[in-house]
């Protein structure tokens, strides 16, 4: 026994020698392939390239020769005006590189200055109220940067800072209460929301997302949230602002020491790629609507906030005067308006519109009107601007947008139109010698538009406290001759939830908005219907009944105009007549919307609601009757067959019921201009007429 101890302890010495000889020949391997990666990289670095030449000039697209090290969707300067180009491919050392600005004059043999670093955007104060170009220089200085030459257009290569560094703003550390707040109104600047808002102080674990004060932009953005960059994780090494100060976008707030021993200043702006989308905690289903004062989309054709829309129509259908209208009065915190090779007219428009648009905001105790241009950023990216800047606007935006969803904000994004950007891939595309798809498309151009709609959504944004926020993504789109199997609207179908399809034959009309409610869907309707119905329980009808009784009756009305085109209208029964009737009250009188009156140019759901009730009620009393006195229903009564009645007889005995009906979007102010309570009686008002007449004939 001794001797087999003896012998089981000698094999497990030699068990222990063997694993830690093992052991260390694993570690010296592993340096090993260390120092031979790190050799490796520092060789490759010493052969890279900081510039390049051009080798060739075919349009907005420019091939760059040595340039070794260079990485995909890293931004260049081409040529002595240092012109602003993004690379998108490399085929050994040479660089395809598309150019935000127009190539003229450039030649074979122009430097090609590599900055290593991708395209970026720069967060913070200073956005609201902004125009932008695709590459986020604000148009208001590059129009006063030449005053010897004096143009309309932008000068090439010009730099231009995104955000102004002189503007002082005043910062609030996280901890400290709001002039006019609560004691305890206090901003939570630490990783846990439900725990006491303390100062962030030295030692402190940040992260990204996590709020580290505020400023205030405006009187619609009062709220501007300082945010610590998604990308850093570390601990506070010091804390340069402490205390309430006035400071500009440059100023160091604190420096955070990351993981990896590097130190990071937080300022009061940062940088993000615009191609990266920014991290959230969780996607949400949404739950809220997205109310945009108008008629045909909130009631029959909703979106959810943090949704997808689709407004696809032919050239004049209304898809910019929709865009802008949901610009103007959707319920939304912020707006992000990318005009994408739009004409350079429709933008104006909308610089010479936002501005006149006014919103009363409580301050105080005070109530004070401001214009919602406070609350509106635009990316204006014209039509004679070179196309390749097409794809930055819209990155742009999008960016920009999920900046202010990480807020905590509701942040509706109108990109006008996403055709343009299909056209400009389609022509890079070409130059790039790729095998053409459908329409000559690019074969990545579903991958495209599913990528950049992907990023909207409502979402648990990250870091602390915890909030929630949303994006919503409205794309026009421009089908050639509204053919809606056109590529771009086919792909573009498949991917959002909300199809606002415009009809050529109701612009003709002068039907607006003319989105065609035969073929317009909303996949989010069962969804909002508890949010609608819990506003709209009053007078017996629910919000899901109305919309979806009038929904019915202009799907019969689609059928019966088929069979009186055949037959004539008389062949129709009484029932038949009163559909046709009542559907053109519904297109009349509660679809159709005039942006230039100062009754109907938008209107409030509570509004659109007690319209709706009060025909969608004449047509319900109307058909009781009518089924009432039907010959086979008055066998036996006093009524005979021949008297049933009819619309034409609701018509002759009280032709002003009829008129009050149809003129009720032009007697009720649009909110804030009306009192609730009187718009309220007005429909119960007509909702008893109505009843007392039927009542009578009975």
């Amino acid at each position: 026994v001794g001797a087999m101890a003896a012998a089981a302890a000698a094999s497990g010495a030699r068990d222990v020698v063997e694993d830690e000889g093992r052991f260390q020949r694993e570690q010296e391997a592993k340096a090993a392939r260390r120092k031979q990666a790190t050799d490796a990289a520092e060789s490759f670095k010493s052969h890279e390239s900081t510039a390049g030449s051009v080798f060739k000039v075919s349009g907005p697209l420019v091939v760059a020769a040595h340039m070794r090290g260079a990485f995909m969707h890293e931004l260049v300067r081409v040529g002595s005006l240092g012109i602003v180009g993004e690379i998108i491919k490399i085929d050994k050392d040479q660089a395809y590189v598309q150019c935000y600005e127009d190539t003229s004059g450039l030649r074979v043999g122009d430097p090609v200055e590599r900055t290593q670093e991708p395209l970026s955007v720069t967060l913070g104060p200073g956005l609201m109220a902004a125009i932008l170009d695709g590459i986020q220089r604000p148009l208001q200085l590059l129009a006063g940067t030449d005053a010897a030459k004096p143009s309309p257009y932008i000068p090439l290569g010009k730099i231009v800072k995104p955000l102004d560094e002189s503007v002082k703003w005043h910062f609030l550390p996280s901890g400290t209460p709001r002039p006019g707040a609560a004691a305890d109104d206090l901003l939570a600047g630490q990783p846990t929301a439900d725990a006491e808002p303390v100062r962030i102080a030295v030692g402190s674990l940040v992260y990204g997302g996590i709020i580290v004060g505020e400023v205030r932009e405006n009187d619609l953005m009062q709220r501007h949230m300082i945010m610590v960059p998604p990308d850093v994780y570390g601990r506070v090494k010091s804390v340069a602002v402490g205390e309430p100060k006035d400071i500009t976008i440059t100023d160091t707030i604190m420096t955070v020491t990351q993981v990896d021993g590097t130190d990071v200043d937080i300022k009061l702006a940062h940088k993000w790629p615009v191609r990266k989308p920014r991290p959230v905690a969780l996607k949400l289903p949404g739950e809220e609507a997205l109310v945009t004062g108008q008629r045909v989309i909130d009631v029959l054709f909703p979106s959810v906030l943090g949704g997808t829309c689709a407004i696809p129509g032919a050239f004049g259908c209304g898809k910019t005067c929709i865009s802008q209208a949901l610009s103007k009065h959707s319920n939304t915190d912020a707006i992000v308006y990318v005009g994408c090779g739009e004409r350079g007219n429709e933008m104006a428009e909308v610089l010479s519109d936002f501005p006149e648009l006014t919103v009363d905001v409580k301050i105080g105790d005070a109530v004070k009107t401001v214009d919602i241009m406070q609350r509106t950023c635009l990316v204006a990216n014209t039509s004679n601007m070179p196309v390749a800047a097409r794809e930055a606007s819209i990155y742009t935006g999008i960016t920009i947008a999920e900046y202010f969803r990480d807020m905590g904000k509701h942040v509706a994004l109108m990109a006008d139109s996403t055709s343009r950007w299909a056209e400009a891939l389609r022509e890079i595309s070409g130059r790039l010698g790729e095998m053409p798809a459908d329409g000559g498309y690019p074969a990545y151009l579903s991958a495209r538009l599913a990528r950049f709609y992907e990023r909207a959504g409502l979402a648990k944004t990250v870091g602390a406290p915890e909030r929630r926020g949303s994006v919503t993504v409205v794309g026009a789109v421009s089908p050639p001759g509204g053919d809606f199997s056109d590529p771009v609207t086919s792909a573009t179908l498949g991917i959002v939830q909300v199809f606002w399809g415009l009809d050529k034959q109701l612009a003709q009309r002068k039907h607006f908005p003319s989105v065609n409610w035969t073929k317009s869907f909303s996949k989010y309707r069962r969804v909002l219907d508890p949010w609608f119905d819990a506003r709209s329980s009053s007078g017996g009808y629910k919000y899901t009944q109305l919309r979806d009784a009038a929904s019915h009756i202009l799907q019969t009305e689609d059928g019966l105009l088929k069979i009186v085109q055949l037959v004539g209208e008389d062949s129709l029964e009484p029932s038949q007549k009163l559909t046709l009737e009542v559907a053109k009250l519904i297109r009349e009188d509660f679809l159709q919307q005039d942006a230039f009156s100062e009754h109907d140019y938008t209107c409030s759901l509570e509004k659109s609601l007690g319209i709706l009730r009060c025909i969608v009620h004449l047509h319900d009393a109307c058909l009781e009757r009518i089924n009432a006195t039907a010959p086979d229903a008055a066998a036996g009564s006093a009524a005979a067959p021949g008297t049933q009645f009819s619309w034409s007889q609701l018509m002759a005995a009280k032709p002003e019921l009829v008129y009050k009906v149809s003129r009720l979007k032009f007697e009720v102010m649009p909110e804030p201009s009306a009192n609730m309570e009187t718009v309220r009686a007005t429909f119960n008002s007509l909702v008893s007429d109505i009843d007392d007449f039927f009542h009578s004939l009975a």
